[in-house]
């Protein structure tokens, strides 16, 4: 997740990202709290809409080809996805849902767009306290509550960071 000295860059101001993939070339990740005004439904193609959880937005994965659309979801057989990150959370085969054979899933996100960096690019950030790590659960990836994501991993990461996840956004308002 973001550190709060990223808050200038309004791309990742208390952002939680998921990383998706890390290897020597980069990493790529998806924001998980940045909802946007669109509802899924209305944004994406059939069959890929009926798969996403009824009500929900498109979130802004990133600022990295924003077209590109990414489907995270929490599968009944693991295997079935096309990528797993976490647990029983991966990457939705967008031909699975074409093809129809979409997989058994509990629920599923879509998200716009994506973070990207270069070749030791996150590993320099992270060097320079631009992030912070944290365990992800599929609570993170499903919350109903985009706004207080941020704080909420923050204090489970604990020590120090409990305190800095109960400032306010603004803390000349405190």
């Amino acid at each position: 997740m973001a550190a709060p000295h990223l808050d200038d860059d309004p791309n990742f101001r208390r952002a939680v990202v998921l990383v998706l993939e890390h290897a020597d070339e980069g990493a790529l990740g998806i924001v998980l709290n940045q909802p946007m005004e669109v509802a899924a439904a209305e944004a994406l193609p059939e069959p890929l809409a009926s798969v996403v959880t009824e009500g929900t937005p498109v979130f802004r994965g990133g600022p990295v080809q924003p077209g590109t659309v990414i489907v995270l979801a929490e599968f009944a057989d693991p295997s079935a996805a096309g990528g797993i990150m976490f647990g029983s959370v991966g990457i939705l085969d967008p031909d699975s849902v074409e093809e129809g054979r979409a997989p058994d899933m509990a629920r599923a996100r879509a998200f716009g767009g994506y973070a990207g960096w270069g070749g030791g690019q996150l590993e320099s950030e992270i060097r320079q306290d631009a992030w912070i790590d944290a365990e992800p659960l599929p609570a993170d990836v499903f919350t109903d509550d985009p706004s207080a994501l941020w704080s909420t991993v923050l204090g489970r990461v604990g020590g120090s960071y409990r305190l800095m996840a109960s400032a306010p956004d603004d803390p000349l308002l405190n």
